[in-house]
Formats: structure tokens, C-alpha cells, sequence
């Protein structure tokens, strides 16, 4: 059992969201978002409307909108659908069972998911970076002859300015929502990406000399950087350069 409440404004805080900011990406009013946060949940128009607005919140903060959900039945949601306070009640053997190989086929069922995702992931990835990569021109041999012409002397030629190097990201949710802002070059810079990379939505994917992201929960990322799988599991701001990428100060 944890917190509803805290836990929801500790990632909020944590991310520095104001809950203006948070109604006009979620288009949940800031009183509602209030009362999830204070465990109000009678403030709200009725109890479906309650678990919406958990999954959206929780979603949006990076955080898993099913667990807020599942948490949200257990304590308050009955049978009738009405809310009330939790009660204990004494269980079987049997049915500790039956729960047992419920949950057991849940992992199964998991576990296949992450498979199949995690193969049509690196299958992606390896088609993102296999566009990039350069063509080599074909050299064709020469036959150089000799003469008695004098030729003159080589004028010095500028070199041409070499291109600013890129790199390329290539990002996908695996194992569940991610909230992500992506900026060119910096904090301040132009904003490509706002918003929640979402289990089964669509990839994304960069080239850039710079970029700025703020990530809500990377642990539920596949993120490919030139090709190469990293591993970002604490939320935060990182900047990435050709030459990699690091936490930002």
C-alpha cells in the first residue's frame, strides 16, 4: 500500500510542474488534479471519473496509471462500484491459490509482450541506423602518362569546411509510459518533443548536433544512441552530443 496523494505531488515537485502546466498537457482542471493530489476523491464528479483522471495523472508524470488504479479498488472501489474504506477479510488456502496461477499466467503473458517488443525494438533501431550510413564511391583506377610538358606550379586550394557532426536517437517505450521534453540545443532551445512516449505508440526518432531531454521515466525506454543500447533508469535532464551524453548540470 503507498500513498495516492504524496506520491502523485512528489513527482510532480520532483519534475518541477506546475499544476497549471499539468492541466493544459492532461486537459484535467487544476481543482481535480488538487484533490487526487489531497486524496479527495469525493470532490470529484463520480468514481469513474476518479480512476480516469489517476491513470491520465500518473501517465503523464511518467509514473504506471494502472498501478495508481489498482491501488485506488483496493481501498475504496466495492463491488457496486461505490466507494468505501478497506476491508480485511479472511482468505482460504484456495483462493490464495487460485490468485497464485492468476498472477502467474499475468507474468507469462508479460513476459511474451516484452519479448516480442524487445525484438521488433532492435529490428527498428538497426533500420533507423542502416539509412544513415554513408555509401562509399567507388574508386576507378587510373593510368598515369608520362610527358615532356612542363606543367605549373599547383595553386594552393582551400580545404573545403568540414559538415558539423550529428548523431542520431532512436527512442521506444518497452515496458510502459514515459513523459519526455526534448529541446534543440539546450533548456531555452525550440521544443521538438512535449509529451508521454506511450507503450505500443509511435517511436521517435532524432538527428541533431545537441539536444536537451527531460526524462520522467527512462526505465520504461528503449533509447539507441548511434546504434548502441543505453542504459538511462533515474528520471532527470541529460544533454546528448556526438560525442554521448551525460547528466545536465
Amino acid at each position: 500500500m503507498f500513498e495516492i496523494g504524496n506520491s502523485l505531488r512528489e513527482a510532480r515537485v520532483r519534475q518541477q510542474l506546475e499544476l497549471g502546466e499539468v492541466e493544459l498537457a492532461t486537459k484535467i482542471r487544476a481543482r481535480y488534479l488538487r484533490a487526487l493530489e489531497e486524496e479527495s476523491f469525493e470532490a470529484l464528479p463520480a468514481q469513474t471519473y476518479v480512476k480516469g483522471f489517476l491513470r491520465t495523472y500518473a501517465d503523464y508524470l511518467g509514473l504506471d496509471g494502472q498501478l495508481y488504479v489498482d491501488e485506488f479498488n483496493s481501498r475504496y472501489a466495492g463491488e457496486d462500484g461505490e466507494p468505501h474504506e478497506p476491508v480485511v477479510a479472511r482468505r482460504t488456502s484456495s483462493v490464495r491459490r487460485q490468485q497464485h496461477r492468476r498472477v502467474e499466467r499475468r507474468w507469462v503473458i508479460f513476459a511474451l509482450a516484452g519479448i516480442g517488443a524487445l525484438l521488433a525494438f532492435f529490428f527498428a533501431a538497426w533500420k533507423f541506423g542502416g539509412k544513415d550510413a554513408e555509401q562509399i564511391p567507388n574508386l576507378g583506377s587510373t593510368t598515369a602518362t608520362t610527358t615532356n610538358k612542363v606543367l605549373p606550379p599547383a595553386t594552393p586550394t582551400k580545404a573545403a569546411p568540414k559538415k558539423p557532426a550529428t548523431f542520431r536517437l532512436y527512442v521506444r517505450a518497452l515496458h510502459g509510459n514515459s513523459w519526455m521534453d526534448v529541446r534543440n540545443g539546450s533548456q531555452s532551445g525550440r521544443a521538438l518533443f512535449t509529451g508521454t512516449v506511450e507503450l505500443g505508440g509511435q517511436d521517435h526518432r532524432w538527428v541533431s548536433r545537441r539536444l536537451w531531454i527531460n526524462f520522467g521515466a527512462p526505465g520504461n525506454l528503449g533509447i539507441v544512441f548511434n546504434g548502441h543500447l543505453v542504459d538511462i533508469t533515474r528520471s532527470g535532464t541529460f544533454v546528448f552530443t556526438p560525442r554521448g551524453f551525460s547528466r545536465a548540470a
